[in-house]
This record gives structure tokens, sequence and C-alpha cells, in this order.
């Protein structure tokens, strides 16, 4: 079964021509904006994987799950998707190939706290912990007598 190397949160994910390119990635904290009225603003978060894939599991699909969890057990958001990888020529037999996944997301956390992003693969398994907050209340201005 391919092994799940990271899997890790950032501000901007991307994923080109087999590598990972990540802009301000690894946090733990972030702070929800306040949309109109005051109601929870989107956060865009880019959210990347890197999976190392046998020479013996190439041409061969495996599902791949990403979930954003709330700590008290609420699932965000999730997507799924298929991992698979060829044997590009030249390469020595036996070796490893990486295969990269990053996903953009526009989300909109429904209550401040802490969240898990995971990443599973089979019975295999890797999560990140990070904690939302919200953007403080404009105070208001002062009564006019």
């Amino acid at each position: 079964m391919p092994e799940i190397e990271f899997v890790i949160n950032a501000d901007h994910a991307e994923a080109i021509n087999g590598k990972l390119y990540l802009i301000g990635a690894g946090w733990t904290d972030i702070t929800q904006p306040l949309g109109p009225g005051g109601q929870p603003g989107v956060v865009h978060m880019g959210l990347a994987v890197s999976i190392l894939i046998g020479w013996n599991e190439t041409n061969r699909r495996f599902p791949l799950a990403l979930t954003v969890t709330h700590e008290d057990g609420d699932e965000l958001t999730r997507v799924d998707a298929q991992v698979e990888a060829g044997r590009p020529a030249g390469i020595p037999v036996g070796s490893g190939i990486r295969s990269v996944l990053a996903i953009g997301a526009e989300i909109q956390f429904p209550k401040p706290g802490g969240y898990t992003l995971r990443a599973t693969l089979g019975e295999m398994e890797r999560s990140v912990a990070f904690r939302v907050h919200r953007q403080a209340l404009p105070a208001a201005p002062p009564m006019v007598a």
C-alpha cells in the first residue's frame, strides 16, 4: 500500500509537474474574518499531501480521502480522490514514485475552535491539527449626547 509521507495546511498550495508549491504552510492558528452582518467570513486555505508509491504499486488506483473536521466531530468538508502513478521511463527498477496533490479551498468555518485536516489512504492516516479564531467585532462608536 502506498505511504502518506505528509499532509500540510497552507495559505496557498499548488501541485505542478510533480512539485508542491506552498505559501504560508504549516500554521497552527488562523483568524477567520467577519463577513457582512458579523457572520463567519471565508478563509482561503491550501491542502497538500505527498504520497510515496512503491514500484510494485504503480499503475494501480488507490482511494484517498481528505477531510476537515471540527474538534466536536462535525465533518466540515470532504474530498475523495484516486491516486495513481505510472513508472517514468529510465528510472531504476524498484524506485518509489512520489505523487503530490494540492487543493485550494474556500472554507467558511461555522465555529471557532480546533480542527483537523486528515488524509486517509486505505488503513493509513496522517493528520495536522489547527485552531480557528474569530476576528473581534469592531467597537461600537461612542454615543454623542
